[in-house]
């Protein structure tokens, strides 16, 4: 009897434990239902087949000079559905404390169809200061991203990331600092396949992050207003492509780093109806945030076949302008140049590496109401291709063109 009394009472304070927790939480469940038609008249860099559109494809011709590229295609999808909560926790001394997880059905590159983690972040809230810990936007992406309808949200000239980070931000009245140490998890740098020196094939790997040992590091200032946002922000990133090489002689431990600094700057105005916002990067080396670059081949060690490397710079920038309420419309322009690197490279590795520069050009019209959207958009694009000089540019360039049409019907809830 006594057993069972001293049971019973232990029962009863677990569950009165366990009710005063949840008491100290609060959950909000959200998520989207989406759907997504759209139509290519070209081949295209791209990924989740064709969902995360990128840039059309060079020419490529066959055996009697026609081009393999030069071929529409088209799909409908609804692997951007979402599912997530918002959780506000006890407060954890003076800090108040929060969480977000939330997932989607995207998968990762081409094998898609799978649960895939978009954010899973807890947060400290001091009042002036903030630290997050977890997987979120990469700060290159920001605060200011265009509305547009295509899902790579502005990319290639716009930085588009999630990655695990440590976030830190300060807000004093109007202006708010920003940094942060990040990692890579979903969206990879891109660096060599093989250890064999002066070889160009090229992979997307944590590798190249996780033998750095130097996660990369973003500071950031922003001044914000009731209808004003503009900032700026500098990154840095330091990987190392490989840690041997193999040669005729053998193989040999080598130790290899390529280090990018970026800078960006954006600003995003609204008013009733209105928005419009820019944004402009200065880039070195960003491929792990769905991006064109990469870095070359400046010295290769004779006996052991040690490489030392410079980053591609790349210029990118894009304007966005909606208007609208029930209905909304707006363009987007978009224009990406490569600068090549400051000294003679060979052996180029990254992604749209013999890309002169890229022009965008998008209108969209959507219907909206609560919970719900309808839309359409049309991009147009062109791609500079040619041969690249010594130190990376693209010469002699020709145009390639794509014309992709977008249909989109999304229900929030």
């Amino acid at each position: 009897m006594k057993r069972k009394l001293v049971l019973w009472a232990a029962l009863v304070v677990v569950a009165a434990g366990a009710q005063a927790q949840k008491k100290d939480f609060s959950y909000k469940f959200y998520g989207q239902v989406r759907t997504d038609l759209f139509y290519n008249s070209r081949s295209n860099s791209e990924t989740v087949d064709g969902l995360f559109y990128m840039f059309p494809k060079d020419v490529a011709p066959d055996a009697d000079g026609k081009d393999l590229n030069a071929k529409p295609d088209g799909n409908f999808y609804t692997l951007y559905s979402r599912l997530g909560v918002d959780v506000t926790g006890p407060m954890l001394g003076k800090a108040k404390t929060s969480a977000k997880l939330e997932v989607d059905f995207r998968g990762s590159g081409t094998t898609y169809s799978l649960v895939r983690i978009r954010h899973a972040y807890f947060n400290f809230d001091w009042g002036t200061s903030a630290l997050r810990v977890g997987q979120y936007w990469h700060p290159l992406y920001g605060d200011v991203a265009p509305e547009i309808l295509n899902l790579n949200m502005g990319a290639p000239y716009q930085p588009f990331s999630r990655a695990p980070q440590v976030r830190y931000r300060y807000t004093s009245k109007n202006f708010v600092l920003t940094a942060a140490a990040v990692w890579q998890m979903q969206y990879l740098s891109v660096g060599p396949s093989s250890n064999r020196p002066g070889e160009t094939g090229t992979s997307k790997s944590q590798t190249f992050i996780k033998n750095s040992c130097v996660p990369e590091f973003y500071l950031g200032m922003d001044y914000k207003s009731p209808h004003l946002l503009m900032g700026a922000g500098v990154h840095v990133s330091s990987i190392t492509p490989r840690v041997q090489s193999e040669t005729g002689s053998g193989t040999y431990k080598v130790s290899e780093r390529v280090t990018g600094v970026s800078g960006e700057a954006h600003l995003k105005y609204t008013r009733d109806k209105l928005m419009i916002a820019a944004k402009s990067v200065l880039s070195t080396n960003l491929t792990q945030t769905s991006t064109v670059g990469g870095y070359g081949v400046v010295s290769v060690d004779s006996r052991t076949g040690e490489q030392e490397y410079a980053p591609l710079r790349m210029s990118h920038t894009w304007v966005n302008m909606m208007y609208g309420k029930t209905f909304r419309g707006g363009v987007f322009a978009g224009y990406l140049k490569n600068l090549g690197a400051t000294e003679e490279v060979s052996a180029l590795i990254g992604t749209g590496t013999g890309l002169d520069q890229l022009n965008t050009l998008g209108a969209e019209l959507t219907y909206n109401r609560p919970n719900w959207k309808f839309g359409m958009e049309y991009t147009w694009t062109g791609a500079w291709y040619g041969d690249n000089d010594a130190k990376g540019k693209v010469v002699d360039t020709h145009l390639v063109k794509n014309n992709r049409i977008v249909f989109t019907a999304l229900f929030q809830f």
